[in-house]
C-alpha cells in the first residue's frame, strides 16, 4: 500500500513532536536531578527543621592575622538560624492567659501582643524574633496549643557594630531582601547570586575585605574615646596603606548595630568617610606646598616676609594667631600653619596651575573606592575665576573634601607621588574555587618623587617643632592638623563651631601607614593640634608595634 505524500508529512510532524516532548521532559528531569538538586535539597532540609525562610547569601570576611584557627580571616557577615516565637490565634483556648505568659517571657509590648493573639485567624503570626536560649526554653515549656517556636535563617554580623558603616546590612529592597548600604549593597549581586542565570540555584560569592580586624577595633575604640571626651557630634578615623591604596581601617561615628539596624536612625547608616564633605582647613596646606615645590616656585628654604595679613579684593586674610611672623621659610609656613604663607605660594603658582594640582590630587572627583554613594566633594569655587576663592582654598577654606579624598592625597605625598585608587575588597571568591583578586592601581602621578621627599621632610619638621603630643621617640613622624570653621547656609560660617582633623604617616622615610582623624563640632577645645595629636600618637604607636617597624632615628 502506498503512503500518500500528505500522510508521510503528517507522520514526520507527529514523530518530531514526540522527539521534542521527550527532549523537554528529559531536560526537565536533568534540571530537577542535577542543576536544581542543591536548591531542592536545601529546601527540604529547611522544611524539616521548621525554618521559616531561606537565605542564600555569601559571607563577608575581614583580615585577622595571627588569630589561631582563623586562616587569617574573621567572619564579619554570615547567615545564621534564629529562633522566633509564633502564635496561631484560632488555636489558642485562653488568649488572655497566653498574652500574659508570653509578655512575661518576651517582654514585648502588651498591646501589640494582644492584637496578634486575639482573633480567629488560623494563620501563623510571628510575635518575637531572635530569642535567647532561655526564652526559647520558656516558650516551649508553656506547652500551649497555638503557641510555639520556629526557626528562620537571617543575616548575622558576629562583630555587632564593628565596621558597620562599611558592611551595611541586609534589609528590604523593591524585590524583597537586598543589601542596604556598604558592601552588602555594592556587591549585592555577588553576595546573593543574583548574577546567575534564572532557573538556577543561587551561587553566592564570598567577599574578603582589606580591613584588618585588630586595627579596626583599635581605631573604633580611640574614636569612641574622642567622641566622649570632647562631646563631638561625629567623627572618622581611616588607616590606609599608602603604597597600595588598601584601606586597613575605616571607623565612623555615629554608627549602628547591623544586627538590629531598625533601632538606629537612618542617618547612622551613612559612611561619613566617603559621603560627608567638610572644609579641611590647614591640613590642605601641604597640597598647596606640594604644587609650589613641584613647579619649582619654592623650595623648603625659600623665604618670604609675613606681615600677618593680606588684603584681597576687599577681604582681609589673617593668620590663625593674628600675628606677623616676619621673614620665614616655607618649612616654617607649615610648622606655624601660616595662612599668608599658603596664599603666597598660590600666588606664585597662578590660578590654572593651582587648579590643575588640586584636580590631579583627586579633589572634586570620586576616588573610585568599591563602596556605594561616594560623593565628589566640591571645588566649584576654583572655577569661578575669583582670586579670593583661590586664596582661601590655598589654606583649605571654600572647598570641600571627603575624609577619603584627603587621606588618599596624603598617601600620594607619602609614597613618592603616586595617587592610588583606594579599595576595601581584597578578593571575591566564587563557588567552584574561582577567585578575583584586587590589584593596586595607580590613577595619577600628581607630584614627582623628588617633591614627595622634600615635602615628607617638611612634614616631619611640622611634628618635631609643632606637635610635641604627636612625636614618637626613635621615629620620623610626619603630619599636619586642620581646624576649619563650619559653613552655614547663608554664605558665611557658624560661630564657635569647628571641624578638627589630623593626617599623618610613619615612618616618613618609608611610610607603612597613613592615618586620618576627623572630629565634628568638639566642645571645649579650639585647635586640632590639642584635641587630636595625642590620639594620632596612640594610633601610630600601636601600628608601629603591630607592624614591628624598627626605629628610624
Amino acid at each position: 500500500m502506498m503512503v500518500k505524500r500528505n500522510d508521510t508529512l503528517r507522520v514526520y510532524v507527529v514523530f518530531g513532536c514526540v522527539i521534542l516532548t521527550a527532549g523537554l521532559v528529559g531536560w526537565k528531569l536533568f534540571m530537577l536531578s542535577y542543576v536544581r538538586h542543591t536548591l531542592y535539597a536545601q529546601t527540604a532540609q529547611a522544611q524539616s527543621d521548621n525554618i521559616n525562610n531561606l537565605l542564600f547569601r555569601g559571607n563577608i570576611y575581614i583580615q585577622d592575622p595571627g588569630s589561631p584557627g582563623s586562616d587569617g580571616l574573621y567572619l564579619a557577615a554570615t547567615n545564621k538560624k534564629f529562633p522566633l516565637a509564633y502564635v496561631i490565634p484560632a488555636s489558642i483556648a485562653d488568649p488572655a492567659a497566653a498574652a500574659q505568659k508570653l509578655n512575661a517571657i518576651l517582654g514585648i509590648d502588651a498591646e501589640k501582643l494582644n492584637s496578634a493573639i486575639n482573633g480567629k485567624s488560623d494563620q501563623l503570626k510571628v510575635v518575637a524574633r531572635r530569642l535567647t536560649d532561655e526564652q526559647v526554653t520558656a516558650v516551649s515549656e508553656l506547652n500551649m496549643k497555638g503557641v510555639g517556636i520556629r526557626y528562620e535563617t537571617d543575616r548575622n554580623y558576629p562583630g555587632g557594630p564593628l565596621l558597620a558603616t562599611v558592611l551595611g546590612f541586609l534589609g528590604y529592597g523593591d524585590k524583597g531582601r537586598a543589601g542596604q548600604y556598604g558592601i552588602e549593597a555594592y556587591f549585592n549581586a555577588e553576595l546573593s547570586g543574583a548574577a546567575e542565570r534564572s532557573g538556577q540555584a543561587p551561587r553566592p560569592a564570598d567577599i574578603m575585605l582589606t580591613i584588618d580586624r585588630n586595627i579596626q577595633s583599635f581605631a573604633e575604640e580611640k574614636l569612641a574615646g574622642l567622641m566622649t571626651k570632647w562631646q563631638a557630634k561625629g567623627g572618622t578615623i581611616i588607616v590606609q596603606d599608602p603604597k597600595t591604596g588598601r584601606i586597613l581601617a575605616m571607623a565612623d561615628r555615629p554608627s549602628f548595630n547591623p544586627n538590629a539596624y531598625s533601632a538606629s536612625e537612618s542617618s547612622s547608616y551613612v559612611n561619613r568617610s566617603i559621603q560627608n564633605i567638610f572644609e579641611p582647613g590647614s591640613s590642605f596646606k601641604p597640597i598647596t606646598m606640594a604644587a609650589g615645590l613641584d613647579m619649582g616656585k619654592v623650595s623648603p628654604n625659600t623665604t618670604y616676609t609675613d606681615p600677618g595679613f593680606i588684603d584681597i579684593a576687599g577681604y582681609k586674610i589673617k593668620n590663625f594667631d593674628g600675628l606677623a611672623h616676619g621673614t620665614v621659610t616655607m618649612t616654617t609656613v607649615l610648622e606655624k600653619s601660616l595662612n599668608t604663607g599658603a596664599a603666597y605660594v598660590q600666588g606664585l603658582l597662578g590660578q590654572d596651575d593651582f587648579l590643575n594640582y588640586v584636580v590631579n590630587f583627586g579633589f572634586g572627583q570620586r576616588t573610585g573606592i568599591d563602596l556605594p554613594a561616594e560623593t565628589n566633594g566640591s571645588i566649584a569655587n576654583l572655577y569661578s575665576g575669583r582670586q579670593i576663592n583661590f586664596v582661601t582654598s590655598s589654606f583649605g577654606q571654600g572647598i570641600a573634601v571627603t575624609p577619603l579624598q584627603l587621606i588618599n592625597a596624603y598617601s600620594a605625598i607619602a609614597n613618592g607621588g603616586r595617587l592610588m585608587r583606594p579599595y576595601v575588597v581584597d578578593a571575591i571568591r566564587h563557588e567552584g574555587g574561582k577567585t578575583e583578586t584586587t590589584s593596586p592601581e595607580v590613577v595619577g602621578i600628581p607630584i614627582s618623587e623628588k617633591t614627595s621627599q622634600k615635602l615628607r621632610q617638611m612634614l616631619v619638621s611640622v611634628v618635631d617643632n609643632g606637635f610635641d603630643k604627636a612625636r614618637i621617640k626613635g621615629y620620623d613622624i610626619a603630619g599636619k592638623t586642620g581646624t576649619a570653621q563650619i559653613a552655614d547656609r547663608k554664605g558665611g560660617y557658624e560661630e564657635d563651631a569647628f571641624i578638627h582633623d589630623f593626617v599623618g604617616f610613619a615612618p616618613a622615610s618609608d611610610p607603612r601607614f597613613v592615618v586620618l582623624i576627623k572630629m565634628d563640632r568638639p566642645q571645649g577645645i579650639t585647635f586640632a593640634a590639642d584635641s587630636l595629636s595625642p590620639t594620632f600618637r596612640e594610633i601610630a604607636q600601636y601600628l608601629i608595634t603591630y607592624f614591628n617597624i624598627p626605629p628610624t632615628r
